[in-house]
């Protein structure tokens, strides 16, 4: 439910509206809107609309038909923005680059490509220091050296880190060093880690699953933002298709539909979305002409030597070429790189 004050309402009529709905045992969602302040009710209601209809200042009250409710554009119809580091904005008319390799696999190896996105203007650096990968026996990242070689990256740069966690128990390790936890496809359901990263004071960037709608992605999303944290990046990875010829099927309309459905910002991951190296830049420019808020794309110095996905990861030269045709881009469409 979602209760719409009125244009220029008193903080007297918010506080009466928002005590009402705690002493029924619902949790209050405020949103301040340019001219109006809407306040999501969230939680089991059985009272008809008319209960906070009648309330002073209140101009009307409609029902949140979706399922996800706080990720909704029913609850909020502006676009979330927000500041990382106070430097980065992520959401709204701002295009953000994430870049750097699949793994952190040395220090020299994350130290490189953080001076070279540096001087290419990132200010956020990715680098897996947990991996989750599909077979045993493949490189499962350095963990709590990984940690140790992106906190000296942050420390040397003052780049923005993103990086996945696998585990509850390593939610507060990773919030340490990480500006930007990543919840990867395959624990986009993971529901104790979701609510836990509900709890935390750091942005959560959030990939579909290989086979989810977006339907079940908003509801991981919801997980998130039903604990406390509002600043949740919604990510399309591809889908798992029978396309034989890419990785995955890069879903470019998820983008669109999900501005369209929910508030919260959206990003896009060329190198998984394709798992070809030679598509991930034209696809990183249909992303951002389709309206999406950033990209995530993989980088490293020397693809071909890459401990992890290296056949879709960008050399420094590409990705410098890709920046270029972005900027343009960017500008054609109003947009801000």
């Amino acid at each position: 439910m979602v209760i719409v004050m009125r244009a220029g309402a008193s903080l007297k009529a918010i506080s009466e509206v928002l005590k009402k709905i705690e002493e029924l045992g619902l949790k209050p969602h405020v949103s301040k809107g340019r001219e109006r302040t809407i306040i999501g009710v969230i939680g089991r209601l059985t009272l008809e609309p008319e209960y906070f209809e009648n309330l002073p200042e209140v101009e009307k009250v409609v029902r949140i038909l979706s399922p996800f409710k706080l990720a909704s554009r029913e609850i909020k119809q502006d676009d979330s923005v927000f500041r990382l580091n106070g430097k980065v904005e992520i959401g709204g008319n701002h295009f953000v680059i994430m870049a750097g390799p699949c793994a952190v696999e040395s220090r020299e190896q994350i130290l490189e490509t953080a001076a070279a996105l540096k001087e290419m203007g990132v200010k956020i650096i990715r680098g897996g220091a947990y991996k989750p990968r599909t077979s045993p026996y493949t490189f499962q990242g350095l963990k709590e050296k990984g940690l140790e070689y992106l906190k000296e990256v942050k420390e040397k740069t003052g780049l923005a880190i993103v990086t996945e966690v696998l585990s509850v128990e390593d939610v507060d390790k990773v919030s340490q060093v990480a500006d930007i936890l990543q919840v990867g496809a395959r624990n986009m359901q993971n529901y104790p880690l979701l609510e836990a990263l509900g709890k935390i004071d750091r942005p959560v960037l959030l990939k579909r699953g290989m086979m989810s709608t977006l339907e079940e992605l908003l509801m991981s999303a919801e997980y998130i933002l039903s604990n406390g944290n509002p600043r949740v990046i919604l990510c399309e990875r591809g889908i798992r298709t029978f396309e034989k010829y890419t990785r995955n099927t890069f879903d470019v309309s998820a983008i669109p539909m999900l501005k369209k459905l929910s508030h919260l910002p959206v990003i896009a991951d060329p190198s998984h979305g394709t798992g070809v190296r030679d598509l991930v830049i034209p696809v990183s420019k249909a992303a951002l002409a389709a309206g999406a808020n950033g990209l995530i794309v993989e980088v490293h110095p020397d693809p071909s030597s890459a401990l992890s996905d290296g056949f879709q990861s960008l050399d420094f030269k590409s990705f410098g070429r890709m920046l270029e045709d972005l900027k343009a881009i960017a500008g054609a469409c109003g947009r801000e790189l």
